[in-house]
């Protein structure tokens, strides 16, 4: 199931401060056009004009399948843990601390191998997933075969 492109608009937030313990961690099912694969859940935190801030949790052996994104570049910051990424044709381990870039257009994917956090920010700001809820929400709405 191909996310909507009204649905990747994401309004701003309309606040300029927010505590973390106040966005609730929704479990996600789907980014892109790819199903995840293990456990993870997404805090938009913070929504502007021109970004938005997210962070991740990955639970280990959690694998983000290869994918990408035509409408925007993120740039990913892991807080803790430590994952496994593939940018293009390049493949890093990144462990807490570490930053990297994923461009415009380019086939990218992660893999977990600790338990992680990681924050991104996209810009322009875009909603890259569904959550369970929004996915069974959508399944209602869509016609029997």
């Amino acid at each position: 199931m191909a996310i909507d492109p009204e649905d990747r608009m994401i309004k701003p937030s309309g606040r300029l401060f927010t505590k973390n313990s106040d966005i609730p961690a929704d479990p996600v099912s789907l980014i892109e056009d790819t199903v995840e694969d293990g456990e993870l859940t997404v805090r938009a935190l913070m929504v502007g004009e021109e970004m938005i801030f997210v962070e991740a949790f990955k639970g280990k052996g959690m694998i983000d399948p290869t994918h990408q994104h035509d409408d925007h570049e993120s740039i990913g910051y892991l807080l803790r843990g430590k994952m496994r990424v593939v940018i293009g044709e390049e493949e890093f381990i990144a462990e807490a601390g570490d930053v990297w870039l994923h461009p415009r257009g380019v086939p990218h994917m992660s893999e977990a191998l600790e338990d992680s956090i990681q924050l991104e920010i996209k810009s322009p700001p875009r909603k890259t997933w569904y959550t369970d809820a929004e996915l069974a929400e959508r399944a209602k709405r869509q016609p029997a075969n």
